[in-house]
């Protein structure tokens, strides 16, 4: 049988381990956790650079725009001039984009 310790931590604490274990154990938990913490570094970065995040977001404005051109230019090819509120705040949307890229 295994020696047992007794650990006095903050009620706070305790709340939070008990909202967060799912079905483990306190015991269970905690260890998990540590097991998890002291693990060694499998050479993974838990972040990008600032450079590749850039290059995310860029790629993603042109995504958006390439998709909202698509699309206005598929319903202006079928003959239907569209006559609402919503056409014009893509209108204004695709024109932002392609104002914010040209600024990059």
């Amino acid at each position: 049988m295994t020696e047992k310790r007794m650990l006095v931590i903050d009620a706070e604490l305790v709340r939070k381990i008990d909202e967060n274990r799912g079905d483990m154990s306190r015991t269970e938990f905690l260890n998990f956790l540590i097991d998890n913490q002291l693990q060694e570094d499998t050479g993974r970065d838990n972040y990008i650079a600032k450079e590749e995040f850039y290059q995310f977001t860029e790629g993603m404005r042109e995504l958006l725009r390439n998709f909202l051109e698509f699309f206005l230019s598929y319903g202006l090819e079928l003959g239907k001039q569209p006559k609402d509120k919503t056409f014009e705040e893509l209108s204004q949307k695709l024109q932002a984009l392609d104002n914010k890229a040209k600024k990059h």
